[in-house]
């Protein structure tokens, strides 16, 4: 399965590790960042970190040859203090997040992920007893009222009213396929890059796996988990997401905590939204830790 770490030089730029380095990507996917960042280490250990429990043992694999620094562990962002306080490793000196859904989600139909491939509505990030409320669920059980708040709020999709009239017209509704047909006939013929079903989809995978709360919980775990001169970068790939990292960078630096080391956002280069078109999206924001 090909896949492409997102902005991998600038991201391993920003994180200004060491060889002695503690460091954690948060979001392991299968690997990609996480074996760049573990050929740097010697003595440093990584954390690598991911809340899909079917991505994980594959991420391992993916980064065998440096299994000695490497503790791989399975949650949400929100658990994630208290696990690493557990490994008894100490504070961090870097973290990484890369919000994008990873590859392995996008091209296994079963994950309901995708509207090219028509598999169930499920869209979890982890289908073990962390949740039980899948797409299906959402589709078929918001109100009309309820569903275009939804779509518009996570997906900030303009014409959110009308997809969900359309899905609630239709119930119920148990495939992607059926929910892409749907949306994009609620969307309506646009002019654009992407397909009209995107944004609903994006928002029910945001919903269901409280993207957003699980961010926020991240974000203000920071204090209790980076040593100063520690880096943090994120890869956003959702305006929303962006604006959380960007505010809460923000406050961070208000208050003598951080500085931003991204003035302006980095994008990637023309070059590799060539060769890799899932990055065209993506943002990254970097901060360095200065509070013990």
């Amino acid at each position: 399965m090909a896949h492409f770490p997102v902005m991998s030089a600038e991201v391993i730029e920003y994180l200004a590790l060491r060889k002695e380095s503690r460091v954690a990507d948060m979001t392991a996917g299968l690997g990609g960042h996480s074996k760049q960042i573990a050929a740097l280490l010697d003595t440093g250990v990584l954390v690598m970190n991911d809340r899909d429990g079917e991505s994980l043992p594959e991420a391992v694999e993916n980064t065998r040859e440096f299994a000695a620094r490497i503790r791989p562990t399975q949650g949400v962002f929100s658990t994630f203090p208290k696990r690493f306080e557990d490994m008894g490793i100490g504070r961090l000196d870097a973290m990484l997040f890369d919000l994008g859904v990873s590859m392995k989600q996008l091209t296994e139909p079963e994950r309901g992920f995708s509207f090219r491939l028509d598999g169930p509505l499920d869209m979890r990030m982890s289908r073990d007893s962390e949740t039980d409320l899948t797409a299906a669920d959402v589709v078929n059980t918001f109100s009309e009222q309820e569903l275009a708040n939804l779509i518009y709020e996570y997906g900030e999709e303009w014409r959110s009213r009308a997809i969900a009239r359309a899905v609630v017209r239709a119930r119920p509704i148990t495939s992607t396929r059926q929910l892409a047909q749907l949306a994009g006939h609620g969307a309506g013929a646009r002019d654009t890059k992407i397909s009209p079903a995107t944004k609903t989809f994006m928002a029910l995978r945001l919903y269901v796996n409280r993207e957003f709360e699980e961010l926020k919980a991240l974000l203000e775990s920071l204090p209790a988990l980076m040593a100063p001169g520690a880096r943090v970068v994120a890869l956003t790939f959702h305006s929303s997401e962006d604006r959380i990292v960007k505010q809460r960078f923000q406050e961070f630096q208000r208050a003598g905590q951080a500085k931003i080391l991204t003035k302006h956002v980095v994008k990637p280069s023309d070059e590799e939204t060539r060769i890799n078109p899932a990055s065209r999206s993506a943002k990254l924001r970097a901060l360095e830790w200065l509070a013990v």
